[in-house]
C-alpha cells in the first residue's frame, strides 16, 4: 500500500498548487534539474548511464535484419522503425509562436510503422530483449560478442516453437498494448493485453485481428496494469511487461535520442549554449518521455530543455514531481482522471521514471481537452500531421515556455533570453498512424464544434 503523501507547500508556489487542483493549465518548472547529468541512480542500486542508451540502439540493430520479414512495411528502412523529423512553420504560424522566440520542429512519432505510436520504441524493445535472452539460453544464437549473428533463426520453426510456450502480457490504455501485442503475436509468442475502460474500441479491434487476446477491466489504466501483473505472477510461463516498473521500456525509448542527433546534424542544426533545444513530450505513466529525455540529457548535457505536456485533469507526473515523498495519484488532488486523450489517462506515474527524471527534466506543463482537440485540427490544417489527441499535448509548450510567467522565470535563470531567436523547439507527436479515417474525423468534427 502506498504511504499517505502531500503535495509541496502550497504556500512556497499558491498559483501553482492551486491551478493544479481546479484543472488549470500551467507550467511548473523543476527547482531540482542539474545542468550536469552524470549517472542516474533510478533506484536503490539501480544505475543507469549512456553507455545503456546504446545498448538499446545496438539491440534494435540486431534484429534490424528480421523485422522486414515479419513486417514488409520495414523493408524499405532495412527493418528500421524511425520517424522524420520535420519544419513546421506553418504550425509555428497558426500557434503564434514568434520567429524571435525560435524555430518550431515535429519529431513525428505518430507516423512510427508497426505500432503506429511511440509506444513502438519501448514496447518493442522489451518484446525484442524478452525473445533475444530467451533464444540465446536455449542456443537458437550465439552471444553478440561472438561476432554477427543470423537473428533470421527467430523466424525458423524452432524458435517459433520455443515462443510459443511463453505468453507476454502487458495493461494498456491502447497504444502500448498494441506494440507489445503486435510485436509479440509476430514472433510467434502468446499475448494478452489488459485494457483499462478508457481504451479506444478499434484499438481492441486491431489487437484481436493479431490474434491477440484482450482483457477488458472496468477500472482505469492502474488496475488494469495490476490486474495483468497478479495474473503473470501465477504463471511462471508469462513474461509481464510492467509499464510502471521497467527498466527495458526506458531505454528502449532513450535509443529515439541517439537517431535524433543524427536527424539534428543532418538538419543543420546546433544544440550548444547559444542554441537551446526544447522538447516537449506528452506523458502518461511517464516511461516514455522519460526515457527520451534521459537519452537527450545525455547527449546534450544543459543545452536541452524537456518538458512534459499532460492533460489537466491527468497530469500524474506533476503530481509525483510536487510531491514531497511517495507516490500519490490525481485523485489525491480532486482530480478525475477524466481525459479524451486515452493514452494519457494515468492516475500515478512511475516511481521509476520520477526518479530518473527528478535531476534533469526542466518542467511540466499542463493542457486543456479542448485545446489538445484545436491544436490536432491545426496540424491537420497546416501541416498535413494526422495525429490522436494525446499527440497533440506539446503543441502547447512554447508559447507556455516564452510568454508565462513561469516560463519567463525559467529562462532568466537559465540566462536564455538573448538566445532564444536561435532556439529550437521541437514537438514530439506520439500517435495516430492507425486511427480509423471515421474516428479520426470524429476528431476533427469535436474540434470543429469547439470553433477551432
Amino acid at each position: 500500500m502506498n504511504q499517505p503523501t502531500t503535495i509541496d507547500n502550497p504556500q512556497e508556489n499558491p498559483s501553482a498548487y492551486a491551478d493544479l487542483r481546479a484543472g488549470t493549465p500551467l507550467l511548473w518548472c523543476n527547482p531540482a534539474r542539474t545542468d550536469i547529468p552524470a549517472t542516474v541512480q533510478a533506484a536503490g542500486e539501480l544505475h543507469i548511464s549512456l553507455a545503456d542508451v546504446e545498448a538499446a540502439q545496438a539491440r534494435f540493430r540486431r534484429f534490424a535484419p528480421l523485422l522486414p520479414a515479419l513486417f514488409p512495411e520495414l523493408a524499405e528502412t532495412a527493418g528500421v522503425i524511425e520517424s522524420p523529423l520535420l519544419a513546421a512553420p506553418a504550425m509555428q504560424e497558426g500557434l503564434g509562436l514568434a520567429p524571435v522566440q525560435g524555430r518550431l520542429w515535429v519529431k513525428a512519432d505518430h507516423s512510427l510503422p508497426v505500432a503506429g505510436s511511440i509506444k513502438a520504441r519501448g514496447g518493442i524493445h522489451e518484446v525484442l530483449e524478452f525473445a533475444e535472452s530467451l533464444a540465446l539460453r536455449h542456443g537458437l544464437i550465439g552471444p553478440a560478442s561472438d561476432g554477427p549473428e543470423d537473428y533470421l533463426a527467430l523466424a525458423r520453426p524452432a524458435a517459433r516453437e520455443l515462443f510459443e510456450r511463453y505468453q507476454v502480457a502487458v495493461g494498456s490504455t491502447g497504444n502500448l498494448g498494441l506494440s507489445i501485442g503486435v510485436m509479440a503475436s509476430a514472433l510467434g509468442f502468446r499475448a494478452a493485453v489488459h485494457m483499462s475502460s478508457d481504451a479506444k474500441e478499434w484499438k481492441k479491434a486491431r489487437l484481436r485481428n493479431r490474434g491477440v487476446e484482450v482483457v477488458e477491466h472496468a477500472g482505469d489504466y492502474e488496475e488494469a496494469v495490476a490486474a495483468g501483473r497478479r495474473q503473470a505472477q501465477q504463471d511462471e510461463f508469462t513474461y509481464f511487461v510492467d509499464d510502471e516498473r521497467s527498466l527495458s521500456l526506458l531505454l528502449g525509448y532513450s535509443a529515439a535520442a541517439l537517431h535524433l542527433r543524427e536527424q539534428l546534424a543532418a538538419q543543420d542544426i546546433r544544440v550548444d549554449a547559444t542554441h537551446p533545444l526544447f522538447v516537449y513530450l506528452p506523458c502518461g505513466v511517464g516511461g516514455a518521455p522519460a526515457g527520451i529525455a534521459f537519452g537527450l540529457r545525455q547527449l546534450f548535457g544543459p543545452h536541452v530543455h524537456c518538458f512534459f505536456a499532460e492533460p489537466t485533469q491527468s497530469p500524474c507526473f506533476l503530481v509525483q514531481m510536487m510531491a514531497d515523498s511517495g507516490n500519490p495519484s490525481v485523485y489525491d488532488v480532486g482530480l478525475s482522471n477524466r481525459t479524451e486523450a486515452d493514452g494519457l489517462a494515468v492516475p500515478r506515474a512511475s516511481e521509476l521514471a520520477a526518479a530518473v527524471m527528478r535531476p534533469l527534466l526542466s518542467g511540466v506543463f499542463t493542457v486543456a481537452d479542448d485545446t489538445l482537440f484545436a491544436h490536432l485540427a491545426l496540424a491537420w490544417r497546416m501541416q498535413g500531421l494526422r495525429i490522436e489527441p494525446s499527440a497533440a499535448a506539446g503543441f502547447s509548450g512554447p508559447r507556455m515556455l516564452c510568454e508565462s510567467a513561469a516560463g519567463r522565470g525559467y529562462l532568466a535563470r537559465h540566462q536564455l533570453q538573448a538566445v532564444m531567436p536561435q532556439a529550437t523547439h521541437l514537438v514530439w507527436t506520439t500517435g495516430g498512424l492507425f486511427v480509423p479515417q471515421a474516428e479520426y474525423q470524429g476528431f476533427l468534427d469535436k474540434a470543429a464544434t469547439l470553433g477551432a
